[in-house]
């Protein structure tokens, strides 16, 4: 669906990416004019509030991906893989976004298994553990058949993140 939210989303996305100070390292990796520099300091100043902040332990491309949700992660991975294209220095800051993302909680992960399943994880499962990896699209959780006692991975997508996808992807 097109509109005017897509309008504010691409606003939040030069904001968030001012903001963070994205915007600065993507201009030097690419070695923008001085003179390009300047316009986009100047127009994206006063928008920078609008942007998120992301976290600031995070160098600012790989906070401000992060901050805008899934699909700029994913783009964030895609980009580094490939230091032919943004430089080696570049990309060793977006590989943060390979496996380093912060896991939603387990409680959460058995409820969306719940509802995937129709049936509680406690009967399907003898043991469900705390995430052993994150990523943008889904963790991974070891467990125990309660059937079979065999060990398994199960892999649980974010809540919310088709949506997220569609809204980033319509935008």
């Amino acid at each position: 669906m097109r509109g005017p939210h897509n309008i504010w989303r691409l606003v939040r996305t030069g904001a968030t990416l001012e903001r963070t100070g994205a915007m600065r390292v993507v201009l030097d990796a690419f070695g923008a004019p001085a003179h390009l520099r300047l316009v986009a300091r100047v127009l994206g100043w006063p928008f920078a509030p609008l942007g998120l902040k992301g976290d600031p332990a995070v160098p600012p491309l790989p906070r401000a991906l992060t901050a805008l949700g899934p699909a700029y992660i994913k783009f964030g991975q895609l980009l580094s893989t490939r230091p032919d294209v943004v430089g080696d220095d570049l990309a060793q800051q977006l590989s943060v976004l390979q496996d380093k993302l912060p896991p939603f909680p387990a409680a959460v992960a058995k409820a969306e298994v719940a509802r995937d399943l129709g049936v509680d994880v406690d009967e399907v499962f003898a043991e469900f553990s705390e995430p052993v990896a994150a990523a943008s699209i889904a963790q991974v959780h070891k467990a125990r058949l309660a059937s079979t006692g065999e060990q398994v991975a199960v892999k649980v997508l974010r809540p919310k993140i088709e949506r997220a996808f569609r809204k980033d992807v319509d935008a």
